[in-house]
């Protein structure tokens, strides 16, 4: 029965990603031959309804076919036509899933850094292509040391997404700890926090310079799975009973949009602090969201 279920929702992901996408590439190619203004601006409407579709179903899905309960703890005023910046804490591939059923047409469409290989997955690789998702190439420190030049393109492609994203409502994800988390990579990190890895700053230092004055807020999310980090099977499987999420709104320094992360010494050093800092509140949320629904089974329990 577990198999036969998996099976089942897996075609109708798979329909409905195929019904979506379809029209969803056609859109793109008819922007991308005819780039007239008015013409680019109602296709991007209709690229992002149909990526909003495609999103609702899955939370459909979600509510029809689970009991994972999703709790939500913030009062931040969402707006659909905002421009934010998403920071959260990255744990499993269904974060994803988590914050698109927290924002889906609440804010504006979620818009992910990705690297640079996910352009090859079948499908979704076009469709991201065809939402404007930067893709990057997210060297690693060894490449960058060989070849200095590579340091510059994925500045470079943040400078060009971020353009394009100055003239229409965005929410530019980022997950700032550059990987999952997991036990053995905090050890090798030597992390100082108690649930997560060390935060990256530079991403969120270079979006906030391209994008100047063009963000109005930053959406500072926090993901806790009581029952521990669970896999996207262990969701179709039923088998994560609770999630809560704290979502916290916060204003962006003045003093900390516009810098040269690069090339500025003190202004690396005054945004990794702050960067550190908005670190340790968020383990500290974490620690209570997870405390919360300890407390939560034990009531239940007594």
């Amino acid at each position: 029965m577990p198999t036969l279920r998996l099976a089942l929702l897996f075609l109708l992901i798979a329909t409905s990603t195929v019904l979506h996408v379809v029209p969803l590439l056609l859109i793109a190619l008819l922007k991308m031959v005819l780039p007239l203004p008015r013409l680019r601006a109602a296709c991007n409407l209709l690229l992002t309804g149909l990526a909003a579709s495609w999103i609702g179903f899955n939370n459909w899905l979600w509510n029809t076919f689970t009991r994972t309960r999703l709790t939500l703890h913030g009062d931040a005023d969402l707006q659909i036509d905002g421009h934010y910046l998403v920071l959260a804490n990255h744990q499993s591939w269904v974060d994803i899933l988590v914050l698109q059923k927290v924002f889906n047409r609440r804010i504006p469409l979620l818009r992910f850094f990705l690297k640079r290989q996910l352009f090859w997955v079948p499908l979704l690789g076009l469709a991201w292509w065809a939402l404007d998702f930067p893709f990057m190439g997210r060297y690693t420190p060894r490449q960058v040391a060989k070849n200095p030049a590579l340091a510059g393109r994925d500045i470079e492609a943040t400078r060009r997404a971020c353009e394009k994203f100055r003239a229409i409502p965005v929410s530019i994800m980022n997950f700032v700890e550059g990987t999952r988390f997991t036990r053995a990579k905090h050890a090798k990190q030597g992390s100082p926090y108690r649930h997560l890895l060390k935060p990256k700053s530079g991403g969120v230092a270079f979006v906030l310079d391209a994008m100047g004055e063009g963000l109005h807020a930053i959406l500072d999310v926090t993901i806790a799975y009581p029952a521990g980090q669970p896999s996207l099977v262990d969701l179709l499987a039923n088998r994560i009973p609770e999630v809560r999420v704290r979502v916290r709104e916060r204003p962006i320094p003045a003093e900390l949009a516009g810098g040269d992360y690069q090339n500025d010494r003190e202004f690396r050093v005054r945004f990794q602090q702050w960067m550190n800092g908005l670190w340790r509140e968020k383990d500290e949320d974490l620690d209570a969201l997870l405390a919360s629904a300890a407390s939560s089974r034990s009531d239940g329990r007594s």
